[in-house]
């Protein structure tokens, strides 16, 4: 059984598109299961209104991301699940995602695999994979190297956002949940795949199988479209902040190999700081 997991927290407007683009899937049978993390905006009185099928788990307003999907997987391997899909709820799959999903699961059922991803306003391909650089502390884009005739199937990655990630059940008996504690918010899916690549799961981008975004949606991206001075330490230091410092150096020391890792804290946190303020 697949069982979709969506952390949700208010932007009941990007829940109830994501909601009916599954609604549209061309696979069945699958579960969905939103853990909603104390909205105030009656997501969970709409949910219940208007898609029953949906399994509605409560938080108290303080899971983070991290915590939020680990409640929802948590649920789907009691239940009995034996993928997961973790995903966001400003993004929208296309009617054949968790088929194209699906299929190449059943091709390589030791990955974890990722989805393209697509512009929602514009329609561009705006993500599909990376090949980490530990000495420059920087990562290449496969786009820059895989061609428009190529840009099918699965290509190997390094890692894998939380975004439309496919799992198998299995891998959380080697590897455990996501790491709530040490990354509350960002970073933890980079560690959680990381450490199943380690494990020895192959990580693959599946081109085949399409994911709309909202690129500027993310509470990062807003952030840093607002400069100011707490926008800036919130970017560093805060939970949400995308170029948070600590979480940076956490995921460094666990996962940067050792001859690397000295620039790769000293370039990276530079790369931090730096760039909120090239991002317009």
């Amino acid at each position: 059984m697949l069982c979709v997991v969506i952390p949700v927290y208010n932007r009941w407007h990007y829940t109830e598109a994501c909601l009916e683009a599954l609604r549209q899937q061309t696979f069945r049978p699958f579960r969905t299961v939103v853990v909603n993390d104390g909205s105030t905006d009656q997501t969970a009185e709409q949910i219940q209104a208007l898609y029953p099928e949906v399994i509605l788990l409560e938080g108290a307003g303080n899971l983070f991301w991290t915590a939020a999907v680990n409640l929802g997987i948590g649920y789907a391997l009691q239940s009995g699940a034996t993928l997961i899909l973790t995903l966001n709820n400003d993004t929208l799959p296309a009617a054949d995602f968790l088929e194209k999903m699906h299929l190449h699961h059943l091709r390589h059922p030791d990955a974890l695999i990722g989805a393209l991803e697509l512009d929602a306003a514009t329609g561009e391909i705006i993500y599909g994979g990376e090949k980490t650089d530990w000495r420059l502390a920087t990562a290449h884009s496969l786009l820059s190297v895989v061609p428009p005739e190529s840009r099918y199937g699965l290509h190997a990655v390094d890692w894998l956002p939380g975004r439309g990630l496919l799992i198998p059940a299995g891998v959380f008996q080697k590897t455990g949940l996501f790491d709530q504690k040490t990354f509350p918010h960002y970073f933890a899916d980079l560690d959680f795949t990381h450490t199943a690549r380690r494990y020895g799961y192959l990580l693959c981008l599946n081109y085949d199988a399409r994911l709309l975004t909202w690129p500027e949606a993310s509470g990062d991206r807003q952030n840093k479209s607002r400069k100011s001075l707490r926008n800036y330490l919130n970017h560093l230091f805060g939970i949400k902040g995308g170029g948070n410092l600590r979480d940076f150096s956490r995921f460094a020391r666990r996962h940067c190999p050792p001859h690397y890792l000295p620039s790769y804290l000293v370039l990276g946190s530079l790369r931090r700081m730096i760039g909120y303020f090239l991002h317009k």
